[in-house]
């Protein structure tokens, strides 16, 4: 079952260390470093850090279980959609002192964090997608989390780089079979085999979970159809 790819891992511990990853990165930041483009077509570092603590309303609207009143509210400011919503939550920090966003995310992200935890793994939470449990979902979030760190360029040490990959591979392949994606996928000791609509390829570890989040560089050769199919965490 696909369930069974993540029995191994604990969502919360990752959240927990993803998001400590984040913070002391971002905790070291000069302005010129906050000014740098991170790998999030047209948005700087700072973009990437606005993005995150707008996401904390949404995550917030999960666990108090008023997600419809979220998005009748941010309707009625014109905002549709999760991509409107990225980039509405971007532009309402821009003018912010960094300094302010940043704590604004620490704060509203441990809130989160502590309790979703807190629910277990199997407890629900309210999301667009309907009732979900807080175990998967922390899964996602681990995810957005090592994603948007790549995207910064914060660092990841040579001791728990081989099992941040593993447990990335994993989501990927859980988050491909819940979406029933067309492509079929097998893992073997030291990569992936993926194939679709008659194409097939082998990828390394760290390239399967780029092409789940679509940081696949179009330079890398995969048949577009393939990296397209095994997108489904961003």
């Amino acid at each position: 079952m696909a369930e069974d790819l993540l029995r191994d891992f604990n969502p919360f511990d990752i959240l927990d260390a993803e998001a400590a990853r984040l913070d002391r990165y971002f905790s070291g930041l000069d302005e010129a470093a906050w000014q740098r483009p991170s790998r999030c077509a047209g948005w700087s570092v700072r973009d990437v850090l606005g993005h995150l603590a707008g996401e904390e309303l949404y995550n917030h609207a999960c666990l108090d279980g008023n997600v419809a009143d979220l998005l009748t509210r941010l309707a009625r400011a014109g905002v549709s959609g999760f991509n409107d919503f990225n980039e509405w939550s971007v532009r309402q920090r821009r003018d912010t002192p960094v300094e302010q966003v940043l704590a604004e995310w620490r704060t509203q992200n441990g809130e989160t964090r502590e309790r979703m935890r807190a629910k277990g793994p199997d407890g629900l939470l309210d999301t667009m997608a309907g009732p979900y449990p807080a175990g998967r979902q922390a899964f996602h979030y681990d995810s957005e989390y090592a994603t948007h760190a790549d995207d910064v360029g914060a660092p990841v040490s040579e001791e728990e780089a081989d099992f941040r990959t593993l447990w990335r591979v994993a989501v990927g392949r859980f988050v491909l079979a819940e979406q029933e994606a067309k492509v079929q996928v097998e893992q073997t000791a030291d990569e992936i085999w993926a194939a679709v609509n008659g194409v097939s390829a082998s990828l390394s570890y760290p390239e399967f979970v780029e092409a789940t989040v679509g940081r696949l560089p179009g330079s890398h050769g995969v048949d577009p159809r393939i990296a397209s199919a095994l997108r489904c965490l961003a």
